[in-house]
C-alpha cells in the first residue's frame, strides 16, 4: 500500500509537553523527536530581573516536537495538538506541516512507510 508521509513540527510551551505526549500516544503516534528551542513571535520576549536590574529577554524557551506520520491521519494529530495546547493566550505556539519525499530506515534499508512502521513486535 502506498502511504503519504507527512512531517508535523509543533513549537509550543514546555509546560504542555507531557500532556501532548500522552495524547499523541493515545491516538497512535509511536515516535517523536523533541528539542528545546528559543524563539519569539507575538510575545516579543519578556522583562526578567537579574540582581534587581531589568533585562529584556527577547528569545523565550520553547519546545519543538517533530512527528512523522503515514498511518495516523494528519488532521487528527493537528486537532489533538490544538486541543491540548490552546490556552487562548499569546505564546500557545505554531504547527507546521510538510510533505516528506521519502524515509529510509538505516538498520534495514526499508524505504517509505515501511521505514516508519516497526514490523518486529
Amino acid at each position: 500500500m502506498d502511504y503519504k508521509i507527512t512531517k508535523i513540527d509543533i513549537i509550543t510551551r514546555k509546560s504542555k509537553f507531557e500532556e501532548l505526549k500522552e495524547e499523541m500516544r493515545r491516538i497512535g503516534v509511536t515516535g517523536m523527536t523533541v528539542t528545546p528551542v528559543m524563539g519569539c513571535g507575538m510575545q516579543k520576549g519578556e522583562i526578567q530581573y537579574y540582581r534587581g536590574v531589568p533585562v529584556e529577554q527577547r528569545l523565550l524557551p520553547k519546545i519543538k516536537i517533530e512527528i512523522v506520520v503515514c498511518e495516523v491521519p494528519v488532521e487528527k494529530v493537528i486537532s489533538t495538538a490544538e486541543s491540548v495546547l490552546r490556552t487562548g493566550e499569546i505564546g500557545d505556539g505554531k504547527i507546521f506541516i510538510y510533505d516528506v519525499a521519502d524515509a529510509v530506515k538505516i538498520r534495514t534499508g526499508e524505504r517509505g512507510a515501511d521505514a516508519l512502521i516497526d514490523k518486529k513486535k
